[in-house]
Protein backbone atom coordinates (compact mmCIF):
# COMPACT_ATOMS: atom_id res chain seq x y z
CA UNK A 1 0.00 0.00 0.00
CA UNK A 2 1.28 3.46 -0.88
CA UNK A 3 -0.17 6.47 0.90
CA UNK A 4 -0.15 10.10 -0.14
CA UNK A 5 -1.03 12.72 2.47
CA UNK A 6 -1.97 16.26 1.50
CA UNK A 7 -3.92 19.29 2.63
CA UNK A 8 -1.56 20.87 5.12
CA UNK A 9 -0.75 24.55 5.19
CA UNK A 10 -0.25 27.71 7.19
CA UNK A 11 -3.38 28.94 8.95
CA UNK A 12 -4.34 31.13 11.86
CA UNK A 13 -5.67 29.94 15.19
CA UNK A 14 -9.36 29.11 14.89
CA UNK A 15 -9.15 28.20 11.20
CA UNK A 16 -9.88 24.82 9.66
CA UNK A 17 -8.02 22.42 7.40
CA UNK A 18 -8.92 19.10 5.85
CA UNK A 19 -6.17 16.58 5.33
CA UNK A 20 -6.50 13.78 2.80
CA UNK A 21 -4.78 10.42 2.68
CA UNK A 22 -5.10 8.66 -0.67
CA UNK A 23 -4.08 5.05 -1.02
CA UNK A 24 -2.83 3.24 -4.08
CA UNK A 25 -1.75 -0.31 -4.64
CA UNK A 26 -4.47 -1.81 -2.46
CA UNK A 27 -8.01 -0.87 -1.62
CA UNK A 28 -8.02 1.04 1.64
CA UNK A 29 -11.41 -0.21 2.73
CA UNK A 30 -9.97 -3.35 4.27
CA UNK A 31 -7.48 -1.45 6.38
CA UNK A 32 -7.58 0.47 9.63
CA UNK A 33 -6.14 3.94 9.06
CA UNK A 34 -4.75 6.42 11.51
CA UNK A 35 -3.47 9.97 11.55
CA UNK A 36 -0.41 10.82 13.59
CA UNK A 37 1.54 14.02 14.09
CA UNK A 38 5.04 14.93 15.09
CA UNK A 39 6.15 18.33 16.30
CA UNK A 40 9.84 19.32 16.36
CA UNK A 41 11.62 17.68 19.26
CA UNK A 42 8.63 15.55 20.18
CA UNK A 43 7.63 11.97 19.63
CA UNK A 44 5.09 11.01 17.02
CA UNK A 45 1.65 10.91 18.59
CA UNK A 46 -1.70 9.52 17.57
CA UNK A 47 -4.36 11.98 16.49
CA UNK A 48 -7.22 9.77 15.29
CA UNK A 49 -7.95 6.37 13.80
CA UNK A 50 -10.80 4.80 11.89
CA UNK A 51 -11.72 1.19 11.36
CA UNK A 52 -12.16 -0.19 7.85
CA UNK A 53 -15.95 -0.01 8.10
CA UNK A 54 -15.82 3.62 9.19
CA UNK A 55 -18.15 2.82 12.05
CA UNK A 56 -15.55 3.00 14.80
CA UNK A 57 -13.38 6.06 15.28
CA UNK A 58 -10.88 6.99 17.97
CA UNK A 59 -9.42 10.35 18.93
CA UNK A 60 -6.69 11.74 21.10
CA UNK A 61 -8.14 13.70 24.00
CA UNK A 62 -6.54 16.90 22.71
CA UNK A 63 -8.42 16.55 19.42
CA UNK A 64 -11.85 15.40 20.53
CA UNK A 65 -14.60 17.78 19.51
CA UNK A 66 -12.35 19.59 17.02
CA UNK A 67 -11.11 16.88 14.64
CA UNK A 68 -13.15 14.39 12.65
CA UNK A 69 -11.75 11.39 10.84
CA UNK A 70 -13.76 9.88 8.00
CA UNK A 71 -13.29 7.70 4.98
CA UNK A 72 -14.60 7.45 1.46
CA UNK A 73 -13.90 3.91 0.36
CA UNK A 74 -15.04 4.62 -3.19
CA UNK A 75 -12.21 7.16 -3.43
CA UNK A 76 -9.75 5.08 -1.42
CA UNK A 77 -9.30 8.10 0.82
CA UNK A 78 -9.30 8.88 4.52
CA UNK A 79 -9.83 12.46 5.67
CA UNK A 80 -9.02 14.41 8.79
CA UNK A 81 -11.18 17.48 9.21
CA UNK A 82 -9.51 19.82 11.69
CA UNK A 83 -11.54 22.71 13.09
CA UNK A 84 -10.69 25.40 15.59
CA UNK A 85 -6.99 24.82 15.10
CA UNK A 86 -4.59 25.87 17.83
CA UNK A 87 -0.87 26.73 17.72
CA UNK A 88 -0.16 23.49 19.61
CA UNK A 89 -1.59 21.57 16.64
CA UNK A 90 1.45 22.63 14.62
CA UNK A 91 3.24 19.51 13.41
CA UNK A 92 3.90 17.27 10.46
CA UNK A 93 0.84 15.07 10.03
CA UNK A 94 1.18 11.52 8.77
CA UNK A 95 -1.37 8.95 7.75
CA UNK A 96 -0.71 5.29 8.32
CA UNK A 97 -2.57 2.09 7.65
CA UNK A 98 -2.44 -1.62 8.31
CA UNK A 99 -4.49 -4.77 8.62
CA UNK A 100 -5.68 -6.55 11.70
CA UNK A 101 -4.89 -3.94 14.32
CA UNK A 102 -6.21 -4.51 17.79
CA UNK A 103 -8.09 -1.68 19.45
CA UNK A 104 -5.31 -1.50 22.03
CA UNK A 105 -2.74 -0.76 19.28
CA UNK A 106 -4.61 1.76 17.16
CA UNK A 107 -2.77 4.67 18.73
CA UNK A 108 0.67 3.10 18.60
CA UNK A 109 2.77 4.27 15.66
CA UNK A 110 4.92 1.14 15.68
CA UNK A 111 1.83 -0.99 15.02
CA UNK A 112 1.43 0.46 11.51
CA UNK A 113 3.57 -0.76 8.61
CA UNK A 114 2.42 1.57 5.85
CA UNK A 115 3.01 5.32 6.06
CA UNK A 116 2.50 8.39 3.95
CA UNK A 117 5.15 11.06 3.55
CA UNK A 118 3.62 13.66 5.87
CA UNK A 119 2.09 17.08 5.37
CA UNK A 120 3.02 20.18 7.36
CA UNK A 121 0.38 21.98 9.39
CA UNK A 122 1.38 25.30 10.91
CA UNK A 123 -1.02 27.27 13.08
CA UNK A 124 -0.10 30.83 13.96
CA UNK A 125 -1.48 32.61 17.00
Amino acid sequence: VQLQASGGGLVQAGDSLRLSCVASGRTLNIYTTGWFRQAPGKERESVAAIRRSGGNTYYADSCKGRFTISRDNAKNTVYLQMNNLKPEDTAVYYCATDLGLLTSTLRIAAAYNYWGQGTQVTVSS
